[in-house]
């Protein structure tokens, strides 16, 4: 069976349930995706792991955040000990965490956080490449390798997350040059800037338009010019869950602008992704209506590090509650309901 075989088979199984047909909404869609992903009627994310992709960015050097780099090694090292948002809710929700360093400017090994640093962050683009070609593909590469080793691991889901000061500017970056848009209609404030900060910000992304001509360019060509190491990471991670057959539960914008680069790489793999979210990054909401994807959750978040992601996990598990425990109409005493052609 191919993946649209397996969604309508979900799909009939929904029907089957003594309720309104389709009176979940978009949770019945997510479910039926998370099926089709794993290639079966019986979908499930009993183990979910949430991945964060750590790193930091030369372009923090022109003012673009609040906070210096050092804020992404003290942040990650928070991450793994589970004392950050996302640890929070990863218990909550029984979601494990696995942290990354994927190029984090910092020597020492951190605490609780896996090395599988490629640079030691990025360069500043507005003054060369951001990334190498090799840097490039060897961090496109490891997120392969993750997803993979998170399927090895038994686990059946990936909630994508990420750390690293300054990604919201390489971001809003990627994404002009991928949508042809101007430095405007893609940059927000990021963790909080004021209208000065956020001023400097797009000059930053118009300035990185031009200096590389990136609506010219292909989104790979564009992720090497201007892109983080985590989102390279990220486009890797989404690469393997096709690969592996592994839902991969998206967070915000960050995540949201990797997806625009595997799209173009693979365009089979936006099949692979569940859309959580729809953030406050402006950037985010134009991909999510560039690729046609319907994220539950509309609470304006903008905090990263995975927590629409594990957020969402919540809704999952609830709506395979209802999939799998409420009665079917056969046992209700309803008579079945039926599909109609409109």
């Amino acid at each position: 069976m191919e993946y649209l075989d397996w969604f309508e088979a979900v799909k009939k199984n929904w029907d089957r349930i003594a309720k309104p047909l389709d009176s979940l909404g978009e949770l019945e869609n997510v479910v039926c995706r998370i099926g089709a992903i794993q290639e079966t009627d019986r979908p499930h994310v009993k183990n979910a792991v949430a991945v964060i992709l750590c790193a930091d960015n030369g372009i923090v050097e022109e003012g673009v955040s609040q906070c210096g780099k050092e804020v992404t090694r003290i942040c990650a090292e928070n991450i793994a000990a589970k004392k950050s948002a996302v640890g929070s809710l990863a218990r909550l929700t029984g979601t494990e965490i696995k942290v990354f360093d994927i190029g984090i400017e910092y020597q020492k090994k951190i605490t609780g956080v896996s090395d599988r640093k490629i640079s030691m962050g990025t360069k500043n683009f507005l003054k060369e490449d951001a990334l190498s070609n090799r840097q490039l593909d060897e961090a496109i590469k490891t997120g392969i390798e993750i997803a993979g080793e998170m399927k090895a691991a038994g686990y059946d889901a990936i909630c994508i997350g990420e750390m690293g000061i300054g990604n919201t500017t390489t971001s809003a970056a990627v994404t002009a040059g991928i949508l042809k848009l101007g430095a405007a209609d893609v940059t927000g404030r990021g963790a909080g800037l004021d209208d000065r900060g956020l001023e400097r910000k797009i000059k930053v992304v118009s300035r990185a338009i031009d200096r590389y001509d990136l609506h010219n360019l292909n989104p790979v060509e564009i992720l090497q010019k201007v892109g983080g190491l985590d989102i390279a990471a990220m486009t890797g991670v989404y690469l393997g869950a096709k690969k592996f057959h592994i839902p991969v539960i998206l967070d915000g914008a960050i995540s949201l602008a990797a997806l625009l680069v595997a799209d173009y790489m693979d365009s089979d793999v936006r099949k692979y992704v569940i859309a959580s979210h729809k953030g406050r990054e402006i950037l985010g909401q134009k991909i999510l209506e560039k690729m046609d994807l319907h994220p539950v959750i509309d609470a304006s978040l903008a905090l990263g590090e995975g927590t629409g992601a594990v957020l969402m996990m919540n809704l999952i598990r609830s709506s395979l509650d209802v999939y799998y425990e409420c009665v079917p109409f056969s046992d209700s005493g309803v008579e079945q309901y039926e599909r109609f052609n409109k």
